[in-house]
């Protein structure tokens, strides 16, 4: 009797371990760095699958602030004050926040880093927001990105993107 009760926990603690490492992949956790004059730029976000759904405007509403990736809203760290569209961003983590919109997106740097999504997400908190272009591509990015350039960092997703501009 004690063998099948040891055997039914060993399954259902296999089961639980699988279901739970099925459900990290399904927005598996990712980081982009890059270097932006002497300031190190990283970027950590939980990357979404785009799994046959039309994102933007439906999934994600135009207008609305999204927490840029899934589950723990993204964060953006500067080692180094940069200039995000030519404004300043003091050295720190922030979460990072987007309203996306058809033609331009706003960028919303938080001071508030550890939040989930966008549920709690205070506008009093923001450090910087700025205006940037947004449009869509020609290929599909099945899974959100992001890339930091010596000059600029990018978001795409489905056929959407934005990029802004950085500088030291």
């Amino acid at each position: 009797m004690n063998l099948k009760k040891n055997l039914l926990a060993l399954v259902l603690l296999v089961f639980v371990g699988f279901a739970a490492n099925a459900q990290e992949k399904a927005s598996p956790a990712k980081t982009a760095e890059g270097m932006v004059g002497d300031a190190k730029i990283t970027i950590n976000y939980s990357s979404p699958a785009v799994k046959g759904r039309v994102i933007w405007g439906d999934l994600v509403p135009l207008g609305e602030v999204w927490r840029a990736g899934a589950n723990e809203a993204t964060t953006f760290t500067t080692t180094k004050d940069i200039m995000v569209e030519g404004k300043k961003l003091p050295a720190g983590t922030y979460s990072f926040f987007v309203i996306p919109g058809e033609t331009s997106s706003t960028l919303i740097f938080n001071k508030v880093a550890k939040q989930w999504g966008a549920f709690d997400y205070n506008s009093a908190e923001d450090v910087l927001r700025v205006s940037v272009p947004s449009g869509q591509t020609s290929s599909l990015e099945e899974r959100l990105v992001y890339e930091v350039k010596p000059a600029s960092f990018e978001i795409r997703w489905e056929y959407g993107k934005a990029s802004a501009k950085l500088g030291s």
